[in-house]
């Protein structure tokens, strides 16, 4: 897993901030003092559920909480995908 340092910007406010491969988004986030909707933080509550627009994700877990379909929808989990390149969010979906 490339551990680079890469930008998440979320839309549409275009509010950005660093991250790597190492941590989870949510925990980037977090990081630099981006409030993120979370709860569980393992993948199986769904509240931190948003929309990748563009970029490349993988999890930390096998399989997140989200069906397939909502997987090919671009919906992702930021508490457990980590970046492996920029990405850009739409919070929610």
């Amino acid at each position: 897993m490339p551990n680079a340092p890469f930008t998440i910007t979320l839309e549409p406010d275009q509010l950005q901030f660093p991250a790597d491969s190492t941590q989870s988004v949510l925990q980037s986030a977090l990081k630099v003092d981006v409030l993120l909707p979370s709860s569980c933080r393992n993948g199986t509550c769904r509240t931190c559920v948003c929309t990748l627009l563009s970029g490349q994700i993988s999890y930390s877990i096998d399989w997140p909480g989200l069906s397939l379909e909502e997987k090919q929808a671009g919906l992702m989990l930021t508490c457990v995908a980590h970046p492996l390149s920029d990405l850009r969010l739409k919070i929610g979906y």
